[in-house]
């Protein structure tokens, strides 16, 4: 089975760029480009550098101890909460904003939902001295107020995005209408492994660096640099992507991602796409999506910004429909407590996307010498007021 995007931009039936013509040019550029350019000695060299003396990495695989007695297993937190900006996000930014440079590009456009991606863009425009403004959905910017405010700090103008649901998706879109616009001089730095081809497996080369250092790590710790599990939150799924991505080919290797189901799968406020989606074109490409039987996009709901999406990016799609990863989903309730019993637990307040991955170990029956890796995407400062406002603890 292949895992890996064709030379048309395809993961399997999923994956391509449905894209307006005049974002062709831009496209195209792209897909000309980035292999040679991200592969290059002295792209890498600096790319490993910052992501080395800036971003703070490698990110350390934490035994949880307390966590694991409660699960009855060896579990491990792979600490992407502990990167500059608080998440996984900026591994991408800085790969993206790099080869921006050298395609000549002066100008940065970004989207974002929790805000994380957003910071991340923001930072690495501030570092590289480049114009940034980021679009965000006018209810995702209320109740991430702090990420807005670290933007702007930044140097960056947050753009509200007021039609739809007002939350990510919509950003997106509004941000796909800033790029057709200004084709020439601006690069999109598009947070997810979404978007038309070669975004998607852009975005999974920068973040697989999260893989490559579980495997290191675990070696060191184990002995062993294969997992029996890997758990991640699957909004659009960078985190997940980069999780999995260097355990793909390794068949005995569970892949268990994590959606947002809201209120609950069948209440109509969800972001389960898998339970709840069909194949469908989104932001430029085919991917399975939540939408209507005349194909209108169906409004996703999570308490997490992060994963109120209404599809998953074209790599899920293909591993979801292969069945090479096991897709199941948290509610609300669920993943809030999780990232409270965490916070007690472990002493670290979770992001609520990566509260949702805590939150179905209860679901699964685990060997007491199974190897469970959870990828803790980010920290749960930005979500202080949820967890206040939720006020469960």
């Amino acid at each position: 089975m292949n895992y890996t995007v064709d030379a048309r931009g395809y993961y399997g039936k999923f994956g391509g760029a449905y894209i307006p013509e005049m974002l062709y040019p831009n496209v195209e550029e792209l897909r000309n480009n980035y292999l040679r350019i991200i592969q290059g000695e002295e792209f890498q060299k600096e790319f490993h550098g910052l992501l080395k003396d800036y971003v703070g990495r490698p990110t350390p695989l934490y035994y949880a101890k307390r966590l694991s007695e409660k699960y009855k297993a060896q579990i491990y937190l792979k600490r992407e909460d502990l990167c500059h900006t608080g998440a996984h996000k900026v591994n991408n930014t800085i790969g993206q904003i790099l080869l921006a440079k050298q395609l000549g590009k002066q100008k940065i456009i970004a989207e974002t939902g929790a805000g994380q991606h957003g910071v991340a863009t923001a930072t690495v425009c501030a570092l590289m001295g480049m114009e940034c403004v980021v679009y965000m959905g006018k209810v995702d910017m209320e109740r991430q107020r702090p990420n807005v405010e670290r933007m702007r700090i930044l140097g960056a103008t947050v753009v509200p995005a007021v039609s739809g649901n007002m939350t990510l998706k919509d950003a997106t879109n509004e941000a796909m209408r800033h790029w057709i616009n200004h084709p020439t001089d601006t690069h999109y730095i598009i947070g997810s492994v979404v978007g038309p081809h070669p975004y998607p497996d852009m975005v999974a080369r920068f973040q697989s660096v999260i893989s490559d250092e579980i495997k290191k790590q675990l070696t060191e710790a184990q002995g062993n640099p294969f997992p029996d599990y890997v758990f991640a939150c699957v909004g659009g799924g960078s985190n997940a992507a980069g999780a999995f991505y260097h355990f793909l080919e390794d068949e005995h290797v569970n892949l268990v991602a994590v959606e947002a189901a809201g209120k609950g799968v069948d209440s109509g406020e969800s972001a389960a796409t898998t339970a709840l989606g069909k194949p469908g074109v989104l932001h430029g490409s085919k991917t399975l999506l939540m939408q209507t039987d005349d194909g209108q996009v169906i409004e996703p709901y999570s308490i997490s910004a992060g994963l109120d999406y209404p599809g998953i990016g074209p790599i899920h799609a293909h591993l979801f429909d292969v069945g090479r990863v096991k897709f199941v989903s948290a509610t609300d309730d669920e993943a809030m407590n999780a990232g409270i019993a965490l916070s007690r637990l472990e002493g670290i307040i979770p992001a609520i996307e990566s509260a949702h991955a805590v939150a179905v170990l209860s679901q699964f029956e685990f060997d007491a010498d199974d190897v469970v890796i959870i990828n803790l995407s980010g920290r749960g400062d930005k979500d202080l007021e949820t967890y206040i406002r939720w006020g469960k603890y």
